[in-house]
């Protein structure tokens, strides 16, 4: 398809607009668009999500496991997504009470608790 061809009246703007909408989602214009996101899918993100979900479940049976004298685990970190800026803190989490917008981690009897 020749885009000259809208300028020379063959082919109408509706048209146009109707290809252009409709571009595959690896096309440049979807890249332009949209940037590192059109490249990912619906399925992306619930594997994502569902990757991020594993890591936190991971992490709350080895805090509850753990030795009560061993020092805490890192918090899993969750996979970045072409939306997100920098991966550092989940989405999920909320801010201390201080407001420093740290997140709050449930401790060893807090997990204990929730699994009995």
């Amino acid at each position: 398809m020749d885009l000259l061809d809208w300028h020379r009246g063959r082919l109408s703007t509706r048209r146009l607009a109707v290809l252009v909408r409709h571009m595959p989602r690896d096309s440049a214009v979807a890249r332009a668009l949209h940037g590192e996101a059109a490249e990912w899918s619906v399925t992306d993100y619930l594997l994502a999500t569902t990757v991020d979900q594993l890591a936190e479940a991971n992490w709350m049976f080895a805090t509850v496991n753990q030795d009560e004298d061993a020092e805490p685990l890192e918090y899993p970190a969750p996979v970045p997504r072409p939306s997100d800026g920098p991966a550092d803190e989940p989405e999920s989490a909320e801010p201390t009470a201080d407001g420093a917008g740290q997140p709050q981690r449930p401790g060893v009897s807090e997990l204990s608790q929730f699994f009995a």
